[in-house]
């Protein structure tokens, strides 16, 4: 494709709404991690039992730190109202009181799939690889702009269809958790189709100069590599 120069400087022009919104989609429809292959054998229901609690443990490090990440966001920005719409992801994974949110969730899966509360928080079982990934996503979010941090959660656009993807194959293929525990992948069902929808408002909102457009795709791209880094290092973990 052939850029579209400015005519005042040489720098190349804004990508239009339409087209931006297109990058930003083929980042996560080429690179998102439903492709990786470690869903894949999921989805097919072809994970040991072993597999999968290695999975909800180590994916459990990420999701702890999805508030703190969320955190350092909304420190960057600077109106009342973008505050607020970034606070309620900080409440949708922390719960607004004991026993509720995401991660309250997730602890459920844990305890559907035979793990203990106190072996996730623990952090016994999560893997080198999975702490380095996350590790740099949180720090992704402390060091960048808003901007950059922002694009980075535009994997939520593809969660929707992944959260369905994954309700049917555990009912399907892994009758031994029991449903209850199935309730964090039902939930994130209309969370991330809203968060992602609300996160690319501002990206295309603040995202006005091609140079600021690119480093949102990059952004983009680099989640998507944390998270298949992610899945690479649980893939590995052993039996």
């Amino acid at each position: 494709m052939t850029a579209t120069r400015g005519p005042a400087d040489g720098t190349a022009a804004p990508w239009g709404t339409t087209e931006f919104t297109g990058r930003l989609r083929a980042v996560t429809a080429a690179r998102y991690h439903d492709r990786h292959p470690f869903n894949l054998r999921m989805h097919k229901g072809e994970l040991t039992p072993g597999e999968l609690r290695r999975w909800i443990a180590n994916r459990f490090h990420y999701q702890r730190h999805i508030p703190v990440k969320d955190a350092l966001i909304l420190a960057k920005l600077e109106r009342p109202a973008l505050r607020r719409a970034w606070l309620r992801r900080i409440r949708d994974h922390d719960g607004a009181a004991e026993g509720e949110g995401g991660i309250e969730r997730w602890l459920r899966l844990g305890e559907a799939a035979g793990l203990g509360r106190d072996e996730l928080w623990d952090a016994s079982r999560v893997l080198p690889g999975v702490r380095l990934a996350v590790d740099g996503y949180v720090n992704f979010c402390r060091l960048s702009p808003a901007l950059d941090a922002v694009a980075a959660s535009l994997t939520e656009l593809s969660a929707p269809d992944l959260m369905r993807t994954r309700i049917d194959a555990f009912e399907r293929h892994y009758p031994w958790i029991e449903p209850q525990g199935l309730a964090y992948f039902r939930t994130r069902v209309d969370q991330g189709a809203r968060d992602g929808e609300e996160a690319l408002a501002l990206v295309l909102d603040r995202a006005r100069t091609r140079e600021l457009q690119e480093r949102a795709v990059a952004a983009l791209a680099f989640k998507c590599e944390v998270l298949w880094a992610l899945l690479d290092a649980v893939d590995g973990g052993g039996p």
